[in-house]
């Protein structure tokens, strides 16, 4: 599957779908940002089933800042609609195949059940 542009209007939709999503925070002007979106095109290219999203910092500020964005690239992966991953940097290809790997093998059975338990708690 091919990167697609994610805006605000779409975000809740895309974020909440079943499966995985990753996103890539970004802005035209960012160099580190220029050097890692052919690992992530190449990384959405290899895992057909993953939906890889963009976000353009500079066209999207609400969304961005919304979700507290403050260095680019940012990286986020979803997985059923919860958060499992958010770290600022650009990751080099090995590490990127990396995450992807730990995302699949996440057990969201358990994560379900830790966050019924954290609720249960408040």
């Amino acid at each position: 599957m091919a990167t697609f542009n994610l805006t605000a209007e779409k975000f809740e939709e895309t974020v909440t779908a079943d499966g995985i999503t990753f996103i890539d925070f970004w802005a035209e002007w960012c160099g580190p940002c220029k050097s890692f979106g052919p690992i992530y095109e190449k990384a959405s290219d290899a895992n057909a089933d993953i939906r890889f999203a963009k976000v353009d910092t500079e066209a999207e500020q609400d969304l961005a800042g919304g979700l507290r964005i403050q260095s680019i690239p940012t990286i986020m992966a979803f997985r059923d609609g919860v958060l499992l991953f958010s770290q600022p940097g650009a990751l080099p290809a090995a590490s990127f195949d990396e995450l992807i790997a730990a995302i699949r093998a996440v057990d969201m059975d358990d994560v379900r059940r830790q966050i019924a338990e954290a609720e249960a708690t408040e």
